[in-house]
């Protein structure tokens, strides 16, 4: 036990707090006090005991004090950034509703509510187009230096090693010519070659996932809705093959089938054949959905609207039909050339159609109002056509594939690029989301590369380059719960949200039918019991007088309306005679 005069240790078993670590502005200022307080008065400190409650109050008022200095400015730039209004109009939805009057209140609030929500997301995506790092870029050439005679060779030194490896050849002259296919997603190429050989490339990192030879020759060949499973018109029957070349269906029903294209969002493969049939067949289910006898002959030209999914057919007759497996007529025939059309293609947004034909024409067709923009001779004609993600034009000549830009905003004299190729280019399809464009011609294939063809951003949750096998399979089951059905293909996507007023009206006339009385129609109107004396016989016949004058104000409103219009009808008819009988005639001298 301690003495008295000892001093008791307490020692608990909760250590001391550590000091925080000074930082060398607070050393300075601790040297600063120290130097004055030696240099100064040499009078004694005195050290002030303060109690706890004291320095608690110090120390909150130390806070506020700091929190004050820190928050004392106003902020600069208050609220959020504003957007430029040329960004908010890309991403525009709709027009504005008129709201319907204040006794549809629910409905008003509904529209209110919606047009909210579309503004938001509107600002937000002009906000988050800002996230966007990537810029299309072209090629541009010195002054007095024409772009198309800029060699691949010496493009592909100019740029760094990786966009440098995107041109290659490959030489297969054994079994050309070749028609090429790139997936969705821009990392995986098929080619086929005429005489029967297959074969798909990670063409990115040159790994070769399978190849096959089927013994017969091929017409096209077409990715479907994945890396995983591709489709090749051989010589009598349509087959399906996997990534790994094993074939997995022999379709007899689509027989001598020329030329191929795959819907993405209706998972649809339509097909065209010698026979002169198109035809449709849903690959998520195996089954065919429509059979059309277009009736125009053998169909070798092909291409899709990717905006509504309208499948153009080019005819020997000159003439460019449009089709929908919902009709077993063409939607629209237009007479695009004098003589046989060669090739069509249609850009991404759905707006233009670009055409060539054997009379050695290039035509581009504004497709909303069907009507020619721009029209450009071709010495030899093209064979072959594709555009890009950017709007890009390439054009195939024989041997020679050149490139145009704009070439329906500004008249073009000339072509953004040139190559030549080794034989005759039987495909050309340009990369998505890549500046390249893949060549198949008699002697193989050639990558070339066209700076600012691509896309350079991309959407990750619809095709995104980058995704692993886990991605891909998540996004195969979302695809197939998305599927939008055949049914709702057709010319104008937008009239899916209209009201189709006729078969409304014919549906309340079968209904009134088979009730034997009109629902909608006004009932008479009978005036409530009301209590405490309200309910005379002469409120009762007041309150009936009131709804009846109600009722023939209408009909006198209308009468009214109706008479000021033939008033206005005739006033006007007797001006016009008048204005006619006020101006002389050659006549007029003839008149006694």
């Amino acid at each position: 036990m301690a003495s008295p005069g000892e001093e008791t240790v307490i020692i608990t078993h909760v250590g001391k707090k550590k000091k925080a670590p000074s930082r060398y502005w607070q050393e300075q200022q601790k040297e600063e006090t120290t130097d004055g307080a030696v240099k100064g008065t040499t009078e004694p400190t005195v050290v002030e005991e303060k109690t706890p409650k004291q320095k608690k109050r110090k120390l909150k008022h130390d806070q506020n004090k700091n929190k004050k200095f820190i928050s004392g400015k106003s902020d600069p730039f208050p609220g959020y950034a504003p957007i430029p209004g040329d960004r908010l109009q890309k991403f525009k939805r709709k027009e504005k509703i008129n709201k319907p009057p204040r006794q549809h209140f629910k409905l008003r609030k509904l529209i209110v509510r919606s047009e909210e929500a579309s503004e938001m997301a509107q600002k937000q995506a002009a906000r988050f187009d800002l996230l966007l790092p990537e810029e299309a870029g072209f090629l541009e050439g010195d002054e007095g230096e024409d772009t198309c005679l800029v060699s691949q060779e010496d493009i592909a030194n100019a740029v760094d090693i990786t966009s440098g490896a995107k041109h290659f050849n490959l030489k297969l002259s054994q079994f050309g010519p070749y028609r090429v296919d790139y997936n969705k997603t821009g990392r995986h190429l098929l080619i086929g070659g005429r005489r029967g050989h297959v074969a798909c490339i990670d063409w990115q990192s040159k790994h070769l996932m399978c190849e096959i030879n089927v013994m017969e020759s091929v017409n096209d060949v077409k990715w479907l809705h994945s890396e995983s499973m591709y489709a090749v018109a051989q010589k009598k029957w349509l087959y399906i093959y996997d990534s790994k070349g094993i074939e997995l269906h022999c379709i007899r029903k689509f027989n001598d089938v020329l030329r191929m294209q795959f819907l993405p969002y209706h998972f649809l493969l339509a097909t065209a054949s010698a026979t002169s049939f198109l035809q449709y067949l849903d690959v998520s289910v195996g089954k065919e959905v429509a059979a059309i006898n277009t009736k125009t002959g053998r169909l070798d030209v092909m291409c899709q609207n990717p905006q509504n999914a309208i499948i153009h057919l080019g005819h020997p007759n000159g003439t460019v039909t449009l089709w929908s497996p919902n009709q077993k007529e063409a939607l629209v025939k237009m007479l695009c050339h004098q003589g046989g059309v060669r090739s069509v293609a249609v850009d991404k947004t759905g707006t233009y159609m670009v055409t060539s034909g054997m009379d050695k024409k290039l035509k581009v067709y504004d497709i909303r109002a069907f009507k020619p923009l721009k029209s450009y001779f071709l010495p030899a004609g093209a064979s072959c056509l594709s555009l890009s993600q950017r709007g890009l034009l390439s054009a195939a000549t024989g041997d020679i594939v050149q490139v145009y830009r704009d070439v329906w905003s500004s008249p073009v004299t000339k072509p953004y690029m040139a190559h030549r190729v080794r034989g005759a280019v039987w495909g050309l399809h340009f990369c998505p989301f890549e500046d390249v464009l893949g060549v198949g011609h008699q002697d193989g294939f050639t990558s070339m590369l066209v700076p600012g063809a691509g896309e350079p951003n991309f959407d990750g949750l619809d095709a995104n380059p980058f995704r692993s096998a886990k991605q891909r399979q998540e996004w195969e089951v979302k695809a197939l719960l998305d599927k939008i059905q055949p049914e709702l293909i057709s010319l104008n996507p937008t009239e899916l949200g209209h009201v189709d007023r006729a078969t409304f009206q014919q549906k309340h006339e079968d209904r009134v039918k088979a009730l034997g009385f009109d629902p909608l129609a006004k009932v008479k109107f009978i005036p409530k019991y009301k209590k405490k004396g309200r309910s005379s016989a002469g409120r009762v016949e007041k309150r009936k007088k009131q709804v009846a004058h109600e009722d023939q104000r209408d009909i006198i409103r209308k009468a009214m309306e109706d008479k000021k219009k033939t008033d206005e009808e005739q006033n006007r008819k007797e001006q016009k005679k008048a204005l006619l009988s006020s101006q002389k005639s050659a006549l007029d001298r003839f008149k006694k």
